[in-house]
């Protein structure tokens, strides 16, 4: 579809609102900017969900899985790191693990008891989950769930399935550190020492900046965490992408995930023309040149012009008052102007 979307914002319209990946954002970006033509670009992300050392993680648990697996994973905001605390490490792990084993995969369409259906991208996202599986794998990680292409003999290998999939203990330089899955793959990540520090440093180590959320039974604690997280959208003790459900939030990142805004007053003004306008206030008063900086010039122009910046914008009320009396001095006063024969 290159050819549609180029014609589509070289077409001369006044925006561009662009949902996509960053290599194609790049290309929309670039082949705007031919024209001037401003563009809004939403490019994905890999939002962390932290949860601290002392959060209910029972109750966490079912919020994490549908944040995971919800449309199996093909959100624009969804969680794709969860930097879990020590203490509940173990605890969190054995919860999402035992809800994904009865979990139903399959065609979702007659089967209201399907909990993942396939996913829409096709063959080539799916080796792009599994290369994505291998590598973590291979670099130390644990597989708790799911991790693998149906094989030819299943009746799964009939679409585009990939199961529910858990990896636990990934290191910070695997590629699913980094790179965007945008499918059902949960990544969960040891945060040692129960640190805040840690869980920050961790969580803003990476280059998209979507979405974001922090669980803690303090909610000053959780908010405190979402607040450092280097994000376009924070949720403070619940799902990340609750931001976009409320319609009155902008919605939109920064790094990797993109710039600017769509949604909320802040993307509706971003599709108005904003223009200024200067009026008289009073119809009666009309502008004119003050005598002091007319044509020819009257050697206090400058002064009089430097009591009006100290009148209108000096820091201190005695700055202002002095301003005041320039002015006034100067208008009254009755310099000779040069003329020019």
């Amino acid at each position: 579809y290159g050819a549609t979307g180029s014609a589509l914002v070289t077409s001369g319209v006044d925006k561009v609102i662009f949902v996509g990946s960053p290599s194609v954002g790049v290309i929309v970006a670039k082949t705007a900017a031919d024209n001037l033509t401003p563009v809004v670009l939403e490019l994905g992300g890999k939002d962390p969900f932290v949860v601290c050392d002392d959060a209910d993680v029972k109750s966490i648990v079912q919020t994490a899985c549908r944040g995971v697996w919800q449309n199996m994973g093909q959100n624009c905001a969804g969680p794709e790191r969860f930097f879990v605390y020590e203490k509940v490490y173990d605890e969190f792990c054995d919860g999402v693990t035992a809800v994904v084993k009865n979990m139903k995969i399959g065609p979702s369409l007659g089967d209201p008891l399907v909990d993942c259906g396939a996913i829409c991208m096709g063959p080539r996202q799916m080796l792009h989950y599994q290369k994505l599986v291998d590598d973590a794998l291979i670099k130390g990680a644990r597989l708790l769930a799911g991790g693998f292409i149906p094989p030819k003999d299943s009746a799964l290998s009939r679409g585009s399935f990939y199961p529910p999939t858990i990896l636990a203990d990934i290191p910070e330089d695997a590629f699913i550190a980094q790179e965007e899955i945008f499918g059902p793959i949960m990544a969960i990540f040891k945060v040692r020492g129960n640190s805040d520090e840690e869980a920050i440093r961790m969580a803003n180590n990476c280059e998209f900046a979507l979405s974001s959320c922090a669980f803690s039974a303090s909610a000053k604690r959780a908010r405190s965490v979402a607040s450092r997280l280097v994000a376009g959208m924070s949720a403070v003790n619940d799902l990340e992408g609750c931001t976009y459900m409320s319609q009155s939030l902008p919605f939109g990142g920064c790094k990797k995930s993109g710039y600017d805004r769509f949604a909320g007053p802040e993307g509706l003004r971003g599709l108005c023309m904003i223009r200024s306008v200067c009026e008289d206030l009073i119809p009666f008063i009309r502008n004119s040149i003050p005598p002091p900086m007319q044509y020819p010039a009257t050697g206090v122009g400058h002064l009089f012009a430097q009591g009006l910046i100290d009148m209108f914008y000096s820091p201190s009320w005695w700055g202002k008052v002095c301003g005041l009396f320039t002015v006034i001095r100067y208008s009254m006063s009755a310099p000779s102007k040069k003329h020019v024969e």
